[in-house]
């Protein structure tokens, strides 16, 4: 399969801190790739040089044919690649509704009208089990109904590519099992997806491909039974005497 994304030798540098250290990947359309590495590793450094909110210090990053590493955010956005934040931060003041409804109007298909956003924004809210929250104010939302939201806001934009980052964290069993449902729907609607999470089921279950970061360089890649037994895997999240 042709490859939607097409990372190579990518780079960021803090000053005297490599963040990410030549890394390269491919994701082809349609396909689940699992990012995981211990705390530090430079996971959510690579989406953001991905999604644009960083740029790299070294490398390419070619998104559907089109080079895209120097592209700012909304660029990157029109033609299709969108986000979940870890650290989430709902428009304050905004209804569940119109912080949807803002993925829409700036997404891939950029809605001209607030109407019509905001109808697309009800479906994805309907989507990720949030309907009935709508109207509520974002920032009255629980930790599990924000991950929620983050996930609608994301799919409003109509990714081809869809970051998540950590969008199970800080959840329960049966919360984990209900977004794992999600993220499958999402798949079957054609998006192509780069996972980063902690939590091994979702990984297991999600993934096609599991890449490894450590001190943010690539360690491993492959089916995820085989990288997750990996020894290099296991030391980098265990230890040495544990591997």
């Amino acid at each position: 399969m042709a490859a939607l994304l097409d990372v190579r030798h990518l780079t960021k540098r803090f000053g005297g801190l490599v963040a990410v250290d030549d890394v390269s990947f491919a994701i082809a359309e349609g396909e689940v790739l699992g990012l995981i590495g211990p705390n530090g590793a430079g996971k959510t450094t690579l989406v953001s040089l991905v999604a644009g909110a960083q740029h790299p210090t070294s490398g390419t990053i070619t998104f559907a044919g089109e080079s895209v590493a120097s592209a700012p955010v909304f660029r990157r956005a029109r033609l299709g690649i969108a986000r979940t934040f870890q650290v989430m931060k709902p428009f304050r003041g905004l209804s569940v509704l119109d912080n949807v409804a803002v993925g829409a109007l700036y997404g891939r298909d950029h809605v001209g009208d607030l109407p019509r956003a905001r109808a697309e924004a009800a479906r994805c809210l309907q989507v990720v089990g949030l309907a009935h929250r709508s109207a509520h104010r974002a920032d009255d939302l629980g930790g599990p109904d924000r991950k929620r939201l983050e996930l609608a806001k994301a799919l409003a934009a109509k990714p081809r590519l869809l970051l998540l980052d950590e969008v199970m964290a800080g959840l329960n069993h049966a919360e984990i099992d209900e977004v794992i449902e999600v993220i499958r729907g999402l798949r079957q609607r054609g998006i192509t997806l780069l996972v980063i999470e902690h939590v091994m089921k979702a990984i297991q279950s999600l993934s096609d491909r599991v890449l490894v970061l450590h001190h943010g360089q690539r360690i491993a890649e492959g089916p995820p039974a085989e990288v997750l037994a990996a020894p290099a895997v296991v030391e980098a999240y265990l230890g040495r005497r544990s591997a």
